[in-house]
């Protein structure tokens, strides 16, 4: 698996098909049988609250390319939700990059190989 982490708009879509997926082969935010899941945030977002980073991490065995916005930069959430939206994408993150073959981070369209 390769994850892909950056902001908005820092080109992991693109990435992505440099790697030679074509954008049918891209689910954004779902979990179906495709081998590229975009927007991780948002996937996780629609889980059930109660289901653990371990769990959303297995669910994604399968999966060539992960990619996530960094969430976890910038001003901590008022909201208790979205703080506890916030630490399961960063927790599901580190399992997911622990278990890749490859961790990538945009800049600014510029892939910059973390693993």
């Amino acid at each position: 698996m390769v994850v892909v982490v950056g902001g908005r708009a820092s080109g992991k879509r693109t990435y992505a098909a440099s790697l030679g997926y074509a954008d049918a082969d891209m689910a954004d935010g779902v979990l179906d049988e495709r081998p590229v899941l975009l927007n991780l945030q948002d996937y996780i977002a629609k889980c059930p609250d109660d289901l653990v980073p371990e769990e959303i991490a297995d669910a994604l065995a399968n999966k060539e390319v992960v990619s996530c916005c960094e969430i976890g930069n910038g001003v901590v959430p008022l909201d208790p939700g979205e703080r506890a939206w916030r630490e399961q994408v960063g927790r599901t993150l580190n399992i997911l990059a622990e278990r890749a073959d490859s961790v990538v981070r945009m800049v600014c369209g510029i892939p910059v190989v973390l693993k």
